[in-house]
């Protein structure tokens, strides 16, 4: 697997995510296979499949999670330039069709969360936004058409 650049914050996010799963979602799951064993014959207890089902979904989602912390490296921002956009970067863009302005902060594909406006640095606006200055306009071919936008500031 290859590194997984994360941000603090991201890299807590994930940590926590591991844990919980780790200490609450996993001690109910087997609480409930235990409690499906009760009913009887395992080969026809519905409850008791579904729990292993769910045991099986839960084991693989804390395995990739291990794996990915396992590979990660959390970014160092004061090695970054703070004039350019790169991970860990905020953006304030100006749309230059409707002088709508947007804000983004760019973030590994693991932590991008598009409803808090975290936008993962392998998505066409955040390719097209690296390595970008204030005062650039930048293109950017989307499904939707093309966006023109002016960085108007870069802060982390």
């Amino acid at each position: 697997m290859n590194r997984v650049y994360l941000t603090k914050e991201g890299y807590a996010k994930i940590r926590n995510e591991l844990v919980r799963l780790q200490t609450e979602d996993r001690p109910r799951v087997i609480a409930a296979i235990k409690k499906a064993r009760e009913f009887g014959d395992l080969s026809e207890n519905a409850e008791y499949h579904a729990a292993k089902e769910r045991q099986s979904f839960l084991e693989n989602k804390i395995a990739g999670l291990q794996t990915k912390l396992t590979h990660s490296e959390i970014i160092d921002e004061s090695q970054i330039p703070k004039d350019k956009v790169y991970l860990g970067a905020t953006v304030r863009l100006k749309d230059q069709k409707t002088g709508n302005e947007i804000q983004y902060k760019l973030v590994s594909t693991d932590e991008a969360d598009f409803a808090e406006n975290k936008i993962s640095t392998e998505s066409p606006i955040g390719k097209a936004l690296l390595s970008k200055a204030v005062s650039d306009v930048v293109e950017i071919q989307v499904p939707v058409g093309l966006l023109t936008y002016e960085i108007l500031e870069i802060s982390r």
